[in-house]
């Protein structure tokens, strides 16, 4: 055994997770790469070549990477129970006229539960990823607390509220507490310099080619044409044309409504019970108070006291000051100090004191 004890990495093939592993083998770990399939694009129907964490060259990429190191890799087919959590909600959650985070609910739902539960059968004490966020256990109370990365610009803490505190406690994030410069350069120095050159992908895992709208016709049969010939209205509730279809929408959406009304207009509500999208300018966007559920508190174990502190409301949101206190055991009111834009049901909203994540939880439609 190994002076720091067993982690099993999980091993995407790209960079971070890649830096992630060799980072712990040289502090002395016993490390245990795994690469997770969660999903086989191929047969959504989609056009595009298979990219990214799932695709076959990732998944060499991970094993070459664990057989230089002279470390154990494992690769685990979960495409089922990620089918089950992750595609179905994003599909359920689209067409209740929400907008939802994929990301958050693999992480918290699938990733973290597929990793621990391979953790346990293979004896190892921890896991890590190479997410860029730090975690840490607070020495008064003694919760484990997700704080941001090192670097603003990759910080992923937003994506880990829903984590719970078992599942921090096991958890390591060695590249939080650095910048993406330095996670290449590492690489460089290691002589890995086609993965220090590799470029990142940003788009959903199970969607690569971008294309959500035509995801979810695939995935509904006649959905496109249930949906089909909506109605637009303005914020007085009067007709101003057609759309294709509520779940091909989103709040703060501006560019391919299809309708020219002489100025810019943005969707500000969409009603899937009725099929109504509502426009309006970039002033109707602005709200100052929503209600959160499916909470997760992290830092402290409830906020019935109330707290100041920021919220982001979106993964690329840069946050807003904001009263946010806890109603009941699944709901947080949230009072922002100013007007912010696009309040989007189904998204996550995720609260901040400085840089530690205090919880988070989805915007509720109320």
């Amino acid at each position: 055994m190994s002076k720091n004890g067993r982690v099993l990495v999980a091993m995407s093939g790209g960079i971070d997770s890649t830096v992630t592993a060799v980072m712990l083998h040289q502090q002395g770990y016993e490390v245990i790469g795994i690469t997770m399939k969660t999903w086989d694009y191929a047969t959504s129907g989609g056009s595009k070549k298979e990219t990214g964490c799932c695709s076959l060259d990732s998944i060499n990429d991970a094993r070459a990477i664990a057989v230089d190191m002279g470390f154990h890799h494992f690769i685990i087919d979960i495409r089922e129970e990620f089918g089950d959590w992750v595609i179905d909600n994003f599909v359920d959650e689209y067409l209740a006229g929400r907008t939802p985070n994929p990301c958050i609910m693999c992480n918290t739902h699938i990733k973290w539960a597929a990793l621990l539960k391979r953790a346990d059968a293979l004896d190892c004490e921890f896991i890590a990823t190479g997410h860029y966020a730090e975690v840490r256990q607070d020495a008064d109370s003694g919760r484990y607390v997700v704080s941001r990365g090192k670097d603003r610009h990759k910080d992923q803490s937003y994506v880990l509220w829903g984590l719970e505190q078992k599942n921090l406690a096991r958890t390591i994030f060695p590249v939080g507490g650095y910048h993406k410069r330095d996670i290449r350069k590492m690489a460089e120095d290691w002589g890995y310099h086609e993965l220090a050159k590799k470029a990142e992908s940003y788009e959903i895992c199970f969607i690569p080619d971008n294309d959500y709208r035509s995801f979810l016709s695939r995935r509904v049969d006649g959905l496109a044409e249930k949906v089909d010939g909506g109605q637009f209205v303005n914020q007085k509730g009067e007709v101003v044309g057609q759309h294709k279809g509520y779940p091909f929408y989103t709040i703060g959406q501006r560019k391919g409504l299809g309708i020219a009304l002489g100025m810019p207009v943005y969707v500000t509500d969409i009603d899937p019970s009725t099929n109504i999208i509502t426009l309006g300018e970039e002033k109707d966007l602005k709200g100052t108070q929503m209600k959160v559920h499916n909470i997760n508190m992290v830092k402290y174990p409830d906020l019935y006291g109330g707290i100041e502190g920021i919220t982001q409301i979106r993964s690329h949101h840069e946050g807003a000051f904001a009263y946010i206190k806890q109603d009941s055991e699944t709901e947080v009111s949230v009072n922002f100090h100013t007007g912010v834009d696009a309040i989007t049901p189904g998204q996550s909203a995720v609260f901040y004191e400085g840089n530690d994540v205090i919880g988070g939880g989805h915007i509720k439609r109320v």
